[in-house]
Parts: C-alpha cells; sequence; structure tokens
C-alpha cells in the first residue's frame, strides 16, 4: 500500500474514532488517537459515551464491515459471549409494527447476509479498541481535551491538545486530521470562524423520547433473541436485546404526543406488557436491573453538508456522529460509521490529493438514501399526497408476515444490505400484492361496499395513470379492455398501452393490477406480454 503521509491523528476512541484508526494504518506511518476519557482495559461504560447506557444496534451491514476491517474479531466476539444471530431462525425475532407481526415459515435464500451480534456497546467498543491498539503504527492517548485544528497556508497540518492531568498544552503535527468526536463536534464551527464558510446542515427535531434499562435475565427465560414494537407515533414502542452473557437491553420509546419517556423499570413494565408476548413479559418480571435507568430525550438528527461547503481544507475528514448523526431510535450508527470508514479507505486508496472532498461525496452516496427513508418515518404528520406510499407500507407489512421472500428483502433493507429503492422494483411489489391476494384481511382496504362490472369516468382515468406510470413511466395511450374483481378491493384489468421502445414501437397488452382504497385507486402493476 502507498504511504500518504508520515502521521495522521484521529480525534475521539469512540467507534467511529477506532474504526477510522484501522484505515489509516494502512497509509500513514504512525497514527495518534486523541480522547478526552481515560480509557479503560475493560469492557466497562466511559464517561464520554452518555449514550453508550442506551440500546446499540449493529446492523448487518455493520456487522459485514467490522468484520472484513478486523477479520476474524466477529468470531472472537462470539467466544466471549456476543449473541449471534446466524440468520437462520427468524422465529427467535419478535417483531410487530401496528398490527403486522413478521413471522413467516420459510428459509432465508441468504441468512449469512443478515447475520447480526448482539452486544453492549461497552463490549463492542472494547473489542475494536483492544485490536486498534494492538496495530504496530497506531498508538492510543487518553485525557487529552482537544482545542482545535491547526492551520499552515489554509490547510490543517496538526491539533492543539491539553494534558487534562498536567494543564500542559501540545500541537500534534499531522498529515491528516480525522475529527470524530460525535455529535458535540466543533469542526463545522472552526471553520465558519476561520473564513472557511459555513456548512450547510440538514436537521429533523427532536420529537420524543425514549428509556433504556440493562437487566440480567436468567438464561432460558426468554427464547427470542429480539423483540420489536412500533404501534405508531400515538402510542409507545419498545425493543428488547439479548446482549453478552445473560445480559439484555429493554428501551421504551414514546413520542411528545404520547408524553415522556418512563422514568422507572416499574412504569417501563406497564408500558411493555401489553405490546409484547407472555412468555418475555415473565422474563422481563424476573429480571434483575443493572444500573440505574438511562433516559434521553434526543431523537433529532443533524446532517453536515461537507459535500456541499464552497471552501474547505486540505488535511481535515469529520467522520462518524460528526458528519451525521442520526435518529437513535433507527439504531444505524455504528454502522453509518463503519461504512464510511470504508469510503475512507476506498478515497485514500486512490491517493490523497483532495480526498477530503472525495470522501463527502462517496459518504453521502450511503447517508442520503437513509436519511431519506428517517426523515420520512420521524415527521409527525403524512406529507400531503403520500397515501399511496402508507397504503404500500401496509400492504408490505402484511405480506412480510406470510411471505418469507418478502421479510427477507424488509431485513435486508432494515440492515442497510440493499437500497431502500428494492422496496419499489417491480418483481417485488408483485409479490407483495400476490401475498396480500393469497391472505386477504378486510381491515387492510378500504373495501366497496359492492363489486362493479365497470368503471366510473374517475376511476379509468386513475387507472389509465397509474398503468401508464408503471409501463417505464412512459407517455403512452392507454386503453382500459377489461375488469374483473377479484376480491371487492383487487380487480385484474387488462390494457393496451402503446410502448415506444429505442428501437422500434410495438404495441404490447399488459395484464395490470390496481388496488382500490377508501382514497381511490391508488397503485397499479403491470405485467408485460408481447402481443
Amino acid at each position: 500500500m502507498t504511504e500518504l503521509g508520515s502521521h495522521a491523528v484521529v480525534l475521539g476512541a469512540g467507534m467511529a474514532g477506532l474504526f477510522a484508526a484501522r484505515v489509516l494504518s494502512e497509509f500513514y506511518s504512525s497514527i495518534t488517537v486523541v480522547e478526552r476519557d481515560t480509557l479503560p482495559e475493560c469492557a466497562e461504560q466511559r464517561t464520554g459515551v452518555p449514550q453508550g447506557r442506551h440500546l446499540h444496534s449493529l446492523l448487518s451491514r455493520g456487522t459485514q464491515a467490522i468484520g472484513e476491517l478486523f477479520p476474524g474479531i466477529l468470531a472472537e466476539m462470539g467466544a466471549d459471549g456476543a449473541v449471534v444471530d446466524d440468520g437462520n431462525d427468524l422465529s427467535r425475532v419478535y417483531v410487530r409494527i401496528g398490527d403486522h407481526e413478521l413471522n413467516p415459515v420459510g428459509h432465508l435464500a441468504d441468512p449469512q447476509a443478515v447475520a447480526a451480534y448482539q452486544a453492549s456497546r461497552p463490549f463492542l467498543e472494547f473489542h475494536l479498541r483492544r485490536r486498534v491498539n494492538g496495530l504496530p503504527n497506531v498508538t492510543l492517548v487518553g485525557q487529552r481535551n482537544i482545542v482545535g485544528p491547526v492551520l499552515t497556508d489554509g490547510s490543517v497540518a496538526g491539533v492543539r491538545v491539553i494534558d487534562r492531568e498536567t494543564g500542559s498544552p501540545a500541537i500534534l503535527g499531522a498529515d491528516l486530521v480525522v475529527d470524530a468526536t460525535g455529535r458535540a463536534a466543533c469542526s463545522a464551527r472552526f471553520l465558519a470562524n476561520q473564513g472557511f464558510g459555513v456548512v450547510p446542515e440538514k436537521r429533523v427535531p427532536s420529537t420524543g423520547g425514549y428509556s433504556s434499562q440493562l437487566l440480567h435475565i436468567p438464561p432460558g427465560r426468554i427464547r427470542h433473541r429480539l423483540a420489536f414494537v412500533n404501534q405508531g407515533r400515538r402510542a409507545p414502542g419498545a425493543m428488547l436485546v439479548a446482549y453478552e452473557r445473560d445480559t439484555w437491553m429493554l428501551a421504551v420509546s414514546r413520542s411528545d404526543e404520547c408524553g415522556p419517556p418512563p422514568s422507572s423499570y416499574a412504569e417501563m413494565m406497564r408500558t411493555v406488557e401489553p405490546m409484547l408476548p407472555t412468555e418475555m413479559v415473565a422474563g422481563l418480571r424476573d429480571a434483575t436491573c443493572i444500573g440505574e435507568i438511562s433516559i434521553s430525550r434526543n431523537t433529532g438528527a443533524v446532517w453536515r453538508r461537507y459535500d456541499q461547503a464552497a471552501d474547505l481544507p486540505a488535511g481535515l475528514v469529520v467522520l462518524g456522529d460528526a458528519l451525521c448523526s442520526l435518529n437513535p431510535l433507527h439504531g444505524q450508527g455504528m454502522t453509518m460509521a463503519a461504512l464510511q470508514a470504508l469510503s475512507l479507505r476506498d478515497c485514500l486508496r486512490a491517493g490523497a490529493a483532495d480526498s477530503p472532498r472525495r470522501f463527502y461525496r462517496a459518504a453521502a452516496e450511503h447517508i442520503g438514501p437513509v436519511w431519506a427513508v428517517n426523515r420520512a418515518n420521524d415527521q409527525p404528520q403524512p406529507a400531503s399526497g403520500h397515501h399511496t406510499q402508507a397504503w404500500m407500507q401496509r400492504a408490505v407489512l402484511r405480506a412480510a408476515g406470510t411471505d418469507i421472500a418478502v421479510a427477507e428483502q424488509i431485513l435486508r433493507v432494515r440492515g442497510l444490505i440493499d437500497s431502500p429503492a428494492r422496496l419499489r422494483e417491480r418483481r417485488f411489489l408483485v409479490r407483495v400484492l400476490l401475498a396480500n391476494l393469497r391472505h386477504p384481511r378486510a381491515t387492510l382496504f378500504s373495501s366497496p361496499a359492492t363489486s362493479h362490472s365497470s368503471l366510473n369516468g374517475t376511476d379509468e382515468q386513475a387507472i389509465r395513470a397509474l398503468v401508464d406510470r408503471q409501463t417505464h413511466r412512459r407517455r403512452a395511450p392507454t386503453q382500459i379492455t377489461r375488469l374483473r374483481y377479484l376480491t371487492p378491493d383487487v380487480a385484474l384489468i387488462q390494457a393496451r398501452t402503446a410502448i415506444t421502445g429505442p428501437i422500434r414501437r410495438r404495441t404490447r397488452r399488459n395484464t395490470s393490477v390496481a388496488v382500490r382504497t377508501g382514497d381511490g385507486w391508488l397503485l397499479a402493476f403491470s405485467q408485460n406480454t408481447a402481443r
């Protein structure tokens, strides 16, 4: 590997900082990781990581990334007590969203892709820190206050620090400084004060809070390894995750509409009893609390758009929560930091020239889709005109309850293995619709009282537009030739659509399915067959 410089400095020894140090070890002669806290020699909570007392999830893609950056570490964590989910047994996962439960029968096509390792934040950080500390060119230094970067000729050339024990200041020279100091990072303010301009930001306000309690539960009391319940914004949510050595984390969330998060374990129990299966509730009653309950009201998100900044100095990269902090309830932060570290590695492999800006563009490709989905889910009220999307979400969740392929695709998207765009692909949507047809449920659709054999003008116009949209969004005349209701809610439509291809013009007959809801004809699928 080509050496890009003699020294790099990483600010922050949390998960993002450790990922960054591992990557930089391939490109710089020496790396210094600077941390405000005293770095423990075991898996224990740090003062500088208050969120460590809350629930943490390492998603499937994050698990893969850690295995790529630190070969063999997953086996080490498993041997040390992390709960290993190989993806083969969905019966140990309880998921309920609204009134839809994910409990399909069958085997996943690629269970290894959605495998995960469940452990507490101190446990995960300890194992990464031990690996990084073992790298011959990396030094971890604790008890240092970070004053700020040092500029030389418009480039960042180091960082000022103060020894917290002696009060002695020092300047650490560096060819590259990585800011991984988390949500409280000051790099954006530093750049503005130094005349580089304001870094654009996107924000989603905090709209609720959550409580977390670490527990010890005797082995065998709860068969599941994970439970997730989302009842919507007007009701509490809950998550229960098995951790290392018979410890568990219970988290209860409430939006502002539901009131403040629980302030005691007794209140948490009263909240989750109606939500969780009887077996889990019984296990939670036998639990012993470890430490005090932790409460957070910070569910907001901030994306500092360094990729859109007009002027940036060389020698500074901002990574992890310092770049983009997401709503903690989504459990994506550690995985996003790992993916950003991989993006940084790819950029440095192409050379040091303009590497910060290239990194920010690459990171934005990971952040953008996740940010868009989170923003849609976190907004207090559905945006106007999103009735189709809301219906489709219900249809997908219902299909996932009976169709293992639909459930697997949801798990892949949720684990950041696949893009959310996969949930909009025609093949997937058709499978969702067919699953809904095989397992009809009156409450899913807003049904007309009786079946009809003909269309009124408004319905016909709406269906025509939807069929056109599904045929590659081309503007082509559509003639609906026959309609047959399969249920009061679902109709089989035969429509003739003229489609202009890049080479020749061809008329095709399209068998399309449209679904009727209380808001009108909202959804159509087309399967083209040459005439």
